[in-house]
């Protein structure tokens, strides 16, 4: 067992404290509107990336052109190119034969059957070549692309080249469990404590229940690396592995980049999902409450009401006031609303959901054995244990999205992160998925409660990575599908919460709230630059910055981070082979966005060209010259 260091701080009373600050839900009025306007739409969003009209872009740039004296003069607004068609400046950084690499790789990831066979066409090549060369091979190819090397030495000079360009790093340590579809489900469910042929019957919290089919959770998911539970000693491992990566970011990076965490990676699932039944449920019951009473708020007369309609006594009713009426001003308000455990003092007691009918805060689990109590708390050690060790070192930490059924709780407790270690700057970032139907709600809850409490918001916008796990799994067990129906409706979303996102910015004092904009989207890239503009963020302010993968949309990272805009890549390290599962997805991902990749042909091939006609057949890149790096 490892060791944490200030153990002593881990009371059975503050470890439920933690669990017990609960994921309110923000009012459904103002998505009424929002989900009317977007539920026209027709494409899937499963799409490709929709690329808008050569007009929209053009319209773009004439705007750009009319901007008077009195707007916001941004010099790195001024150099980018919106239109990211610039080889010259997207490849800038690299040789030659990184560029012929390039190309190669997406050329196989434009062959449907090279690509839908990759795993197999990987082992064959191991075999056949021996590790010595097959290691040789997938350095000179895949590997070589989407990986930037094998430990955090090796990676090191990568990273210092791309800063140089000003492109910062996300550090991810990408190797996983290689084992069968059939093992990891009987992994999976066994870590989830269901069994194989449990039935489903439907309702709102089958939602929460293991199911054996979507076990694997690799399965329907193109880019997101998953880890499986085998035993606390895995999990303990995990530890040191993302420790080492805090350290490689402090080394590797001179601490300007962020360390990647994965929740599922340090824990057993069952907790999560368990803890994510538990705060869903109580957000409903809020929810019921106050729509009752048609304000969104509950008075203490109204609530008074109806405690006393479930006969409660007048020293129980207090005791639900005082829990909950934290502000003391007589109301109760979706913030005050994770305060409802807080009377508990064991974590048997925290997994409890009001009864609707009753309402008495009725058992979750009937039992808890000491391994269950014992494992609840290595959880919370180990996620406190990072973003302690990143604060000491000076070093943010990403915390990923994962599937929806265990989001709630990853949530809960990325905020709890926050509320303990961002009090003197953004050291924890959460990451919301704006394909989800309550991505508003959440976030704006959470940039409330970091308000009121005045604590520094972190947080990364992305799209999502498990549609097509999430939509199969809600057909087949019976729930509601928690995404988005279009891509257009997601694309809503996100503007929206950039919107919101930057409207907070300005209310707040300046740097209390950062966001990272990770999108492989032009569009959206765009977008987000034009309002940057309209809200008076400068590229200088590092409030906003974009992130994208290693060895993907270059023409983006590249242009913007040129330009002074804060730029990052999502970096992968790790040994070849064990990062077999993290390529094999790549390599699938690529399939699925033929047009990007396209995109990105077309300009490798020009730059290639041009250095050809120019003679620089032995390029090496320059000092670059942009306006900030940091």
């Amino acid at each position: 067992m490892v060791m944490i260091a200030n153990v002593e701080r881990f009371t059975l009373k503050n470890i439920t404290l933690l669990w017990s600050r609960l994921n309110p839900a923000m009012k459904e009025s103002k998505m009424c509107v929002f989900q009317s306007a977007v539920s026209a739409q027709k494409a899937h969003i499963g799409e490709s990336v929709v690329v808008k009209s050569t007009s929209f872009v053009n319209d773009i740039e004439a705007t750009r052109t009319e901007k008077t004296g009195q707007e916001l003069d941004d010099p790195a607004y001024r150099k980018v190119d919106l239109k990211f068609e610039n080889a010259v400046e997207a490849y800038r950084s690299k040789k030659n034969s990184e560029l012929l690499r390039a190309y190669a790789v997406f050329q196989l990831c434009s062959s449907n059957y090279i690509v839908n066979h990759n795993k197999q066409i990987m082992k064959y090549c191991r075999v056949i070549l021996g590790k010595t060369l097959f290691e040789k091979v997938m350095k000179a190819s895949v590997y070589g692309h989407f990986v930037a090397g094998e430990d955090a030495v090796k990676i090191k000079p990568l990273l210092e080249k791309n800063l140089s360009f000003g492109v910062k790093s996300i550090l991810d340590y990408s190797v996983e469990m290689d084992i069968s579809s059939e093992e990891a489900k009987e992994v999976e469910i066994k870590s989830l404590g269901g069994t194989e042929s449990e039935p489903f019957n439907g309702g709102p919290n089958v939602k929460f229940r293991p199911a054996y089919e979507f076990g694997d959770r690799r399965e329907h998911v193109m880019s997101a690396r998953t880890y499986f539970y085998k035993d606390e000693e895995m999990c303990n491992d995990n530890l040191h592995h993302f420790l080492d990566g805090v350290d490689a970011v402090s080394g590797a990076t001179n601490a300007t980049g962020f360390a990647a965490v994965k929740l599922t990676a340090l824990g057993r699932p069952q907790l999560l999902l368990q803890l994510s039944e538990v705060l869903t449920r109580v957000r409903r019951y809020y929810e019921v409450l106050s729509q009752g009473y048609g304000t969104g708020r509950l008075s203490r007369v109204d609530f008074e009401r109806h405690l006393r309609s479930f006969k409660l006594d007048r020293e129980e009713r207090q005791k639900w006031f005082t829990i909950l009426d934290v502000t003391n001003d007589g109301e109760i308000d979706l913030l005050d609303w994770h305060n409802l455990l807080e009377v508990n003092i064991s974590l048997a007691k925290l997994l409890r959901v009001p009864n609707l009918k009753t309402g008495n805060l009725e058992p979750l689990v009937t039992s808890l054995n000491e391994q269950d109590v014992e494992q609840m708390k290595n959880m919370l050690h180990r996620i406190d244990t990072i973003v302690r060790y990143a604060k000491k070192k000076d070093v943010r930490v990403m915390i990923d999205a994962e599937q929806s059924y265990f989001q709630a709780a990853i949530n809960r407790l990325c905020m709890e992160m926050m509320r303990t270690y961002n009090k003197e700057k953004a050291y924890v970032f959460n990451t919301y998925q704006c394909y989800l139907k309550d991505a508003f709600n959440m976030i704006t809850t959470d940039l409330a409660l970091s308000k009121r409490e005045d604590f520094f918001f972190g947080s990364k916008l992305v799209r999502g990575a498990y549609m097509e796990q999430e939509r199969l799994r809600a057909s087949t067990l019976g729930y509601e599908d928690p995404i988005l129906p279009t891509f257009e409706a997601t694309t809503n979303m996100y503007e929206t919460i950039v919107n919101e996102v930057m409207k907070s910015i300005n209310d707040r004092p300046k740097g209390k709230i950062a966001v990272m904009i990770a999108s492989h989207n032009e569009d959206t890239v765009r977008y987000t630059i034009e309002k940057m503009q309209e809200y008076g963020i400068k590229a200088s302010d590092r409030l906003i910055c974009f992130g994208q993968l290693l060895g993907m949309c270059d023409q983006i990272s590249f242009s913007l981070g040129q330009a002074g805009y804060s730029v990052y890549k999502y970096v992968p390290y790790g040994p070849v082979e064990e990062v077999l599962p993290y390529l094999s997805r790549r390599t699938m991902e690529n399939k699925g966005i033929l047009a990007k990749v396209k995109k990105e042909k077309r300009l490798l091939r020009a730059e290639l060209k041009r250095r050809i006609l120019n003679f620089e057949w032995f390029y090496r890149p320059p000092q670059p010259n942009i306006l900030s790096s940091k």
